[in-house]
């Protein structure tokens, strides 16, 4: 959210971190062989369901024509409890596991209709139980292109598609969830999304897209999923399909949407009872989001953010909350 030509707010509750990290746990076999204790822990990051993401990818606002927005966000995401399946269960061997980001996100209007976005997180990683080390490094690069397509009802409606690619910019390795910094797969997304000023401040919205996922590469030469063996390192992942509606109160320089968000993934397999997760696995989850944005009176242009999410369902993913705060400075040329 930054200052421009804005419309209502229809916010996301925020990509794994970017980063699309759902993330879950392992099974609690401590004393198993170093292989093994490595693929125990895989579920921790695909269950981390609360991803952190360019704030306007999927809002309604849309910056004016030679407008620059650009800020950094710290994101603090936290689980204890996982979805196995269906089973909500605990890790012994990874206790409560935390992702630290600090996101870069800049967004320009080219046109009073096109906005061109970019995000890059630094992820940190730690587990408080276990041997499993934390990670550190940069995770994927968000690249998108923001267009309104129409505008009714006297500029109360407005609807926009949105087009994503992510694509990893650091050699990190997918397979050691939960501490990995990532999924590792290239991402492509299309998104639409609709925006309602309702009048005295109030609006709504909602959003959905489709992601399509490219193949990780493995750094072992076959794996097990789902009930079959590969003999390949090439795992294939299955798309994802989200959507999210939001109702908030905007006014003057204040904003304070609450979002509900929702992920199927098409695709993958549940964690087998005491086995390893896989990269590949069926990540669903259910979000409940609020975010403040306030437009600070005697410094034109920063505004300060504060958000927090929670995971209320899912299948495969912890029970994760996140906590976000930021900086948004905009500059008009």
């Amino acid at each position: 959210m930054c200052a421009g030509d804005v419309a209502a707010p229809a916010r996301v509750a925020s990509t794994s971190i970017a980063v699309e990290v759902p993330s879950a746990g392992g099974t609690p076999l401590a004393n198993g062989p170093p292989m093994t204790k490595r693929l125990l822990g895989a579920a921790g990051l695909l269950l981390c369901a609360a991803p952190l993401r360019a704030q306007t990818i999927d809002d309604g606002i849309l910056l004016s024509k030679k407008t620059l927005c650009a800020g950094v966000v710290y994101g603090h995401n936290s689980w204890t409890e996982y979805w196995e399946g269906t089973l909500k269960r605990e890790n012994g061997n990874v206790g409560t596991v935390t992702t630290s980001t600090v996101a870069g996100m800049a967004t320009y209007g080219l046109t009073g209709r096109l906005n061109l976005l970019a995000t890059l997180p630094f992820v940190s990683t730690h587990a408080s139980g276990g041997t499993l080390q934390g990670q550190d490094g940069l995770q994927d690069l968000t690249l998108a292109a923001k267009f309104q397509a129409f505008s009714v009802a006297g500029d109360r409606l407005r609807g926009y598609v949105v087009g994503t690619y992510a694509v990893p910019v650091s050699d990190y390795v997918p397979d050691l969830f939960p501490l990995s910094l990532g999924m590792a797969s290239q991402r492509l997304s299309g998104r639409g999304t609709l925006s309602l000023r309702a009048g005295k401040g109030w609006f709504a919205g909602a959003t959905a897209a489709y992601t399509w996922r490219d193949n990780v590469t493995l750094d072992r030469p076959a794996y097990f999923t789902d009930g079959q063996l590969f003999l390949t390192d090439q795992v294939q992942m299955p798309n994802t399909f989200q959507y999210a509606v939001n109702v908030g109160y905007g006014r003057g320089r204040l904003s304070v949407p609450v979002t509900y968000t929702q992920q199927n993934t098409l695709g993958g397999g549940d964690i087998r009872r005491q086995d390893a997760p896989f990269i590949s696995n069926r990540m669903n989850f259910k979000v409940l989001d609020a975010l403040v944005m306030y437009h600070l009176p005697k410094l034109d242009g920063l505004a300060l953010r504060a958000q927090a999410a929670y995971v209320i369902d899912g299948r495969n993913v912890g029970q994760s909350t996140t906590v976000l705060a930021g900086l948004m400075y905009t500059v008009h040329f």
